[in-house]
């Protein structure tokens, strides 16, 4: 039986032993899926023991995604763009890095939402971890305008330099967004954790809006309640990117691509 785990600090909250073990069953095999609790001074030595083990794949949570990324021996285009890893592989002897944060966005957006990003203009809240993980995979969708909208202007601008040969990107602070609506409005922010909405001017969302949090929650989160009040086209949580990314990382791992709409129901129980 092949050997998988996540790691993080905290980690008990984790739903991906539930959704790999459904996954492996889709594909017909069982795994064994472990949640690995580690201190960031003992992450490195933590994740070669298990690969010394035999350990097949680890996902990796907050907070270690950079400090994966750091010690990786190769990383995905996503991951270098990133900065930071959530799919670890290790074939080799090596570390293998990968990140499917955007990759789960998109598939969520175009499979699940069934959204034309071509073309589109997107404005994204907060430039923190979240952001990186999604701008390399939405400029490659083609969409036609994105802008960083963040507290620190600075940080913004320090994301958009990273992405310097896309002239599309520009960067904001979140007091100066543009009055004016976008086809696509992400909260890449934290906020909703504690049930709370970044300033944002209403003028941003329209009727032929959609609005995404990248946070996931059993019930509306506020970002998703502000949206609505204001009308939006549509509005969801990342519960769909969660799966989407989760995803990804299996087939990295399998090349198996697993029907993860029909988890949707399990996880919202």
């Amino acid at each position: 039986m092949q050997r998988f785990a996540v790691i993080g600090n905290p980690i008990e909250h984790s739903k991906s032993p539930q959704i790999h073990t459904a996954f492996a069953a889709q594909e017909g095999i069982t795994i064994d899926y472990q949640r690995i609790l580690a201190e960031s001074n003992q992450f490195v030595s933590t994740v070669n023991q298990l690969q010394e083990q035999g350990l097949v794949g680890l996902n990796i949570t907050v907070p270690f995604k950079v400090l994966a990324h750091a010690h990786c021996s190769e990383l995905n285009a996503y991951a270098r763009a990133a900065g930071a890893v959530n799919t670890l592989s290790f074939k080799h002897g090596v570390w293998q890095g990968a990140n499917t944060d955007g990759v789960g966005l998109l598939r969520d957006l175009e499979k699940n939402f069934a959204l034309k990003l071509q073309g589109q203009r997107v404005l994204i809240i907060g430039a923190g971890g979240a952001t990186r993980g999604i701008v390399l995979p939405l400029l490659e969708a083609g969409i036609g305008e994105l802008c960083i909208a963040n507290r620190t202007l600075l940080r913004a601008e320090e994301l958009v330099n990273l992405f310097s040969q896309y002239p599309q990107v520009t960067a904001c602070a979140l007091n100066n967004i543009k009055q004016e609506s976008y086809d696509l409005v992400i909260n890449a922010t934290s906020a909703s954790l504690t049930d709370d909405v970044p300033v944002i001017p209403a003028a941003v969302v329209s009727a032929n809006t959609f609005c995404y949090d990248l946070a996931y929650a059993d019930t509306d989160t506020a970002f998703m309640r502000w949206a609505k009040t204001l009308h939006a086209g549509g509005c969801c949580d990342g519960l769909g990117m969660l799966l989407e990314q989760a995803a990804e990382s299996y087939f990295i791992w399998r090349g198996f691509r697993p029907d993860s709409a029909a988890l949707f129901p399990m996880l919202r129980r």
